[in-house]
């Protein structure tokens, strides 16, 4: 009975959780050279299915999100093979990836 309690009481936490107003830009890398994400060179990353997504790699932060059409659908183009990474990703940042 206590574990069930237990279970209860973290899913209810979670919830909330998800309820947070966070009213901070998503759009600024806060970060050692911070600067507005516009600033940064995106590539694209092929997902295993062929679909692509956003991908930005500034050194000690990466940013991803999926790439849609003007109705909200997934751009799977053919661009280059799954699970490959194109483009200028990792330009627009000093610092260096160790990867």
């Amino acid at each position: 009975m206590k574990l069930l309690k237990g279970v209860a009481l973290v899913a209810v936490a979670a919830a909330v959780a998800g309820c947070v107003d966070n009213k901070e830009d998503k759009t600024v890398d806060r970060g050692i050279d911070s600067k507005h994400l516009s600033q940064l060179r995106a590539g694209i990353w092929i997902d295993p299915k062929g679909c692509d997504h956003w991908i930005i790699d500034d050194g000690a932060e990466g940013y991803l999100s999926q790439r849609l059409d003007k109705y909200g659908k997934p751009v799977c183009s053919g661009a280059a093979p799954p699970e490959t990474a194109i483009g200028p990703y990792k330009a627009g940042s000093p610092i260096s990836d160790p990867i």
